[in-house]
């Protein structure tokens, strides 16, 4: 998954014995050489110093195979990393690890041959925190023609799998999962997450039924659902598989009530779905992440369903009976950051975990006779309006946000919206 990045080449025009590459950039993960010498060199070892620093700081670790013999050895304490003897037709490939922290002596993997049957691959360490920025060889005389290219392998290449979407901003690798599946990671890994559940379906309107209400949601970045403090960041291990589920929305109901959407989860961590609306002969908004708007039949009003802690908000109940009526109506389900007002969905939260701000968990707006019936703000869908629209359905939940559905006038429910997963990790 890794992108090497061309920095730097040079081929001889002559014959050379010192070849350096300096003011190499810091904005890589690691360094890659790879050196070709089309005819024989002459003269000592193949030699790699860092940052032209000579002091007896580099040791090296070595396996060598001729097609007839084979051996091992080490070298300690020395003032440069031998790479190998020197070779007619050879080559040599470097791959230096981390090379720009501070914190770590430097490691590197080098292997060397030639067009013989000879072979060594060789490890080296240089007992120094500084970060590289110069590399330079010298030893042999390397005929005209040889190669040395510098690669930089880049400092946004993913170190997990997994995801319908894997995306940088330079500082953060997203994973986004638009449907259930594998978090693999390659290294161990700090990882901030978005868990929002499926957005709870509306019921049938015999009357008016309820909206639907938001996922459930569990967040480390800005805001978390139900007004709680934010989630804690998940340390996850290398080679571990992580399952995530992306739950489904609520399904409308062509009776009563509308159907509470699927849970989500990330790792260990887990958010309820939507609670769906009350509508027809049973009312009342089910519990959920965010509770379902409560329904209205004639003199008959719901109760709007009970939020989850740290998820989501009630919805609201159904409203006056009076028709015909500007406040005729059902409930507004809860959203993951506000609770239902009358027959308006609830807010979802805003969060820019994904690199730029987006609400999810908005409840569904309630079918009503003539108020204001949006859904709220994070993929709510908005409840029919008796006299714009007539009888009917409302608008469903946003796939991929866990909106909740939209109530309806004397007509069937709609579903809540899928949830979504994101992870995120550092460059």
């Amino acid at each position: 998954m890794s992108t090497y990045t061309p920095i730097s080449s040079q081929t001889l025009s002559a014959s050379a014995s010192t070849i350096t590459f300096d003011g190499i950039p810091q904005t890589y993960t690691d360094l890659v050489v790879i050196i070709s010498c089309p005819g024989a060199a002459t003269g000592g070892d193949w030699a790699m110093r860092y940052n032209n620093d000579t002091a007896t700081n580099y040791s090296r670790t070595y396996l060598f195979g001729t097609g007839s013999a084979a051996g091992s050895g080490r070298n300690s304490s020395a003032s440069y990393l031998a790479l190998g003897a020197p070779r007619t037709n050879g080559w040599c490939k470097i791959s230096i690890q981390n090379y720009s922290n501070t914190t770590t002596n430097k490691t590197c993997l080098w292997v060397v041959g030639s067009a013989g049957d000879d072979i060594a691959p060789i490890v080296g360490l240089w007992r120094s925190t500084s970060a590289i920025n110069r590399l330079d060889f010298f030893g042999p005389t390397w005929p005209s023609g040889s190669t040395f290219t510098l690669y930089g392998i880049g400092a946004g290449s993913p170190k997990a799998f997994g995801g319908d979407t894997v995306t940088t901003d330079g500082t953060y690798w997203y994973h986004t999962f638009r449907s259930s599946g594998i978090f693999a990671p390659m290294s161990n890994l700090t990882c901030d997450y978005l868990v929002v559940a499926g957005g709870g379906g509306s019921a049938n309107g015999q009357g008016s039924s309820g909206g639907g209400g938001g996922g459930g949601v569990r967040c480390t970045v800005g805001a978390t659902g139900g007004g709680g403090s934010l989630e804690t960041a998940l340390n996850l291990s290398a080679g571990s598989n992580v399952t995530v589920t992306v739950g489904a929305g609520g399904a409308g109901s062509t009776t009563s009530p509308g159907g509470n959407g699927s849970s989500s989860t990330f790792s260990t961590i887990t958010a309820t779905g939507g609670g769906g609306s009350g509508g027809g002969t049973l009312r009342n908004g089910a519990s959920g992440g965010s509770g379902g708007g409560g329904g209205e039949q004639g003199s008959v009003l719901g109760t709007g369903g009970a939020g989850t802690t740290n998820q989501g908000f009630a919805g609201a109940a159904g409203q006056s009976a009076t028709y015909p009526s500007a406040t005729y109506g059902a409930g507004g389900g809860g959203g993951s950051s506000a609770a239902a007002t009358t027959h308006v969905g609830g807010a979802g939260i805003a969060t820019s975990i994904s690199g730029s701000s987006q609400n999810y968990g908005g409840g569904g707006g309630g079918g009503s006779y003539s108020a204001t019936n949006t859904g709220g703000s994070g993929g709510g869908g908005k409840g029919r309006t008796e006299t714009t629209q007539g009888f009917g359905s409302g608008t469903a939940g946003t796939a991929n946000t866990g909106g909740g559905g939209g109530g309806a006038i004397v007509g069937n429910g709609v579903a809540g919206g899928s949830g979504v997963v994101i992870v995120r990790y550092a460059v």
